[in-house]
């Protein structure tokens, strides 16, 4: 064996060119059947092995039917990103299998990704290094899966800011609306306008027979009108959800007047400062 590898170093590999693995498998094979196979026989210089094979070959056993499985199979941990790495590349994988134990098998041109005997995902296999491969289809689904999350997230958030929210979401639901930019309006509305006065705004909409963005958006341009505000400046908040996500509920300030009034009212036991 050892002699063998070292005449394929010597009369193969030796000063070889090659433009890819393709195109070196190619000349191996060449070099198979050409000049190793013309080459005197180790055990007989009689013959050529070429020769000696054709001899021999009745005598060998015939190959299975199955192909031998020659594939790497190595176990694999997905994290929180839809991700698995092999050999020094992330492969993608469905989102919704994160956080488990998956299979990789590779051959030498695919990679496939297996949970039990389902192939989750398969990918052109790559030689390069950090390089990370991945199907459209797995990030799609990611986008839509966020998307819908947010979504849910965001009218959690003004149910809790405007609990006439819901009822106002279902009356879009059965008129066929799009949740979804309603959702986003809302919110919007929500951070130039406050809690208080959004959930007036949607309440006086909705008894008016207009349960619609619009007409929330109406009813709140027309009470800054009364009250002769200038129009509402949009705060721009760091785009982390421990800080879009906080919901502050407005307190009555008539403690803190009191106490106002209580620090700054005279003790009679005081003496009186005008007097000497």
């Amino acid at each position: 064996m050892e002699r063998a590898i070292r005449y394929i170093r010597d009369s193969f590999f030796a000063a070889r060119a090659w433009a890819d693995l393709d195109d070196l498998n190619a000349q191996a094979v060449d070099w198979c059947r050409g000049i190793a196979a013309d080459r005197n026989c180790p055990e007989d210089t009689s013959r050529s092995v070429r020769e000696a094979f054709v001899a021999e070959k009745p005598y060998l056993l015939a190959l299975p039917e199955e192909p031998f499985p020659t594939e790497e199979r190595i176990e694999v941990e997905a994290g929180k990103a839809p991700y698995v790495r092999f050999d020094l590349n992330d492969y993608s994988v469905p989102h919704t299998h994160v956080r488990r134990t998956l299979v990789v098998l590779a051959s030498m041109d695919r990679v496939r990704v297996l949970e039990g005997n389902d192939v989750i995902a398969a990918h052109a296999r790559s030689w390069d290094r950090g390089q990370q491969i991945e199907d459209p289809a797995h990030i799609q689904d990611l986008v839509e899966y966020k998307c819908e999350a947010r979504q849910h997230r965001g009218m959690d958030r003004l149910h809790h800011a405007a609990s006439s929210s819901q009822r106002l979401f279902l009356e879009i639901a059965q008129r066929g609306g799009n949740l979804g930019s309603v959702t986003c309006g809302l919110l919007r509305l929500l951070e130039l306008h406050g809690a208080v006065a959004l959930e007036q705004a949607i309440a006086e909409a909705l008894d008016r027979g207009a349960p619609h963005l619009a007409g929330v958006r109406h009813v709140l341009d027309r009470k800054r009108h009364e009250r002769g505000l200038p129009p509402p400046v949009p705060v721009r908040l760091p785009d982390d959800a421990r800080v879009r996500d906080v919901v502050v509920r407005p307190h009555p300030l008539r403690d803190y007047e009191a106490l106002q009034e209580h620090t700054h009212a005279p003790d009679p036991e005081d003496p009186d400062p005008s007097q000497p």
